[in-house]
C-alpha cells in the first residue's frame, strides 16, 4: 500500500525519494527484492509465495532441519531454534538475508 501511494506522487516529490528508498532498502534487506528489482514497481508484484518464503518456519524446513513445514513450526514454537544468538518462538519472524546463515538449533 505505501509504494502505491507513493507512486502517485511526483518522482522529485522529496516524501517519494525519502520514503520510497527506505522502502526499496527494507524490502532489499528481507530478500523480498533483489538488487536489479529496486523500484517501486517491483513492489507492487510482490506475491504472498514470495513473503511466505522469507518465514522462519519456511527456511528452517528449507535447511533441513526439521522433516515437515509442521515439524518446523513446532521447533520454532519450543523454542529450539535460533537466530544468531537469538532463541525465536514466532514461527512468521521474517529472516533477513544475512540472518539466513545463521539459523540452527538453540543449545538449551
Amino acid at each position: 500500500k505505501a509504494a502505491r501511494v507513493l507512486l502517485t506522487l511526483d518522482a522529485k516529490d522529496p516524501k517519494r525519494i525519502f520514503e520510497g528508498a527506505a522502502l526499496l532498502r527494507r524490502m532489499n534487506r528481507y530478500g523480498l527484492l533483489g538488487e536489479e528489482e529496486l523500484e517501486l514497481d517491483f513492489v507492487l508484484q510482490l506475491t504472498t509465495q514470495k513473503l511466505l518464503e522469507r518465514r522462519l518456519q519456511t527456511k528452517v524446513y528449507k535447511q533441513g532441519l526439521a522433516k515437515s513445514i509442521h515439524h518446523a513450526r513446532v521447533l520454532i514454537k519450543q523454542r529450539h531454534i535460533r537466530v544468531g544468538s537469538q532463541v525465536v518462538d514466532v514461527a512468521g519472524f521474517g529472516v533477513r538475508t544475512s540472518s539466513e546463515k545463521h539459523i540452527d538449533f538453540a543449545v538449551n
